[in-house]
């Protein structure tokens, strides 16, 4: 498949050590110490965990994330009793158009832990592995925005972005004129849409554990219709 050129490529593994040596934060610090996979390990041998965060809105610097689901999975297995999912008690009121998005309401979120306090299960879950996100604009700028406000210092560690993937396999979504008279409709690289093109089953969307285990999923259906073995985590990392 044709990758995409205007990506930034980075080698996480030589990059999170020297996070390590300029960390201020004992906690960061150690989890930038973590044994991070090179670029050159092939994808068959990485350690993933798959992550997804809902919000309150879609601006990192004004919205707060609510819930966060992670599951620990390989090419090989998804390790379902490994499955972690929080609720997260933000600063400030939700808004009716998130509770109709995500459907978590103030009453659940009432007794739920600050970020502050699930930050460190957060990072002993995700030290070491790569985290597998579909867009992850929406992962990273949250999670830092997060950390930043806890510990007064961002966060970055290493992503595999499946909706990337699928940009990259469809570079033309929009369909021509002739095409769009015919009624041929734009290509999704959405969640559920980009599932439905492997014959994976449709989940309930917006539930932050169920989208962790969906993008896991739809990451192994990727690799195995499109990247033939052995192929380096270097081509995927972001």
């Amino acid at each position: 498949m044709n990758r995409s050129t205007k990506q930034p490529r980075i080698d996480w593994a030589q990059y999170m050590g020297s996070l390590a040596e300029t960390s201020r934060q004992p906690l960061l610090a150690a989890f930038y110490q973590a044994n991070w996979p090179t670029p050159d390990t092939p994808l068959d041998d990485v350690e993933f965990v798959a992550l997804d965060i809902e919000t309150t809105g879609l601006d990192a610097r004004r919205h707060a994330i609510v819930s966060i689901g992670l599951i620990p999975f390989t090419l090989a297995r998804i390790r379902s009793d490994q499955a972690w999912h929080q609720l997260v008690r933000p600063y400030g009121d939700l808004i009716p158009e998130s509770v109709t998005f995500h459907h978590i309401t103030h009453s659940d979120i009432r007794r739920a832990p600050r970020f502050g306090e699930i930050l460190e299960s957060l990072l002993q879950r995700l030290a070491g592995k790569v985290a597998v996100v579909h867009y992850r604009n929406i992962e990273r700028t949250f999670i830092d925005e997060a950390v930043r406000h806890a510990l007064g210092e961002g966060l970055l560690f290493p992503m595999v972005d499946t909706m990337q993937i699928e940009a990259d396999l469809y570079p033309q979504r929009q369909p021509g004129w002739l095409r769009r008279l015919r009624g041929q409709p734009p290509i999704s690289i959405r969640l559920a849409d980009s599932r439905a093109r492997y014959g994976l089953p449709l989940y309930q969307a917006h539930h932050a554990l169920t989208d962790a285990l969906g993008t896991a999923e739809l990451l192994q259906a990727q690799v195995a219709t499109h990247f033939p073995a052995p192929q380096r985590l270097a081509e995927l990392w972001y």
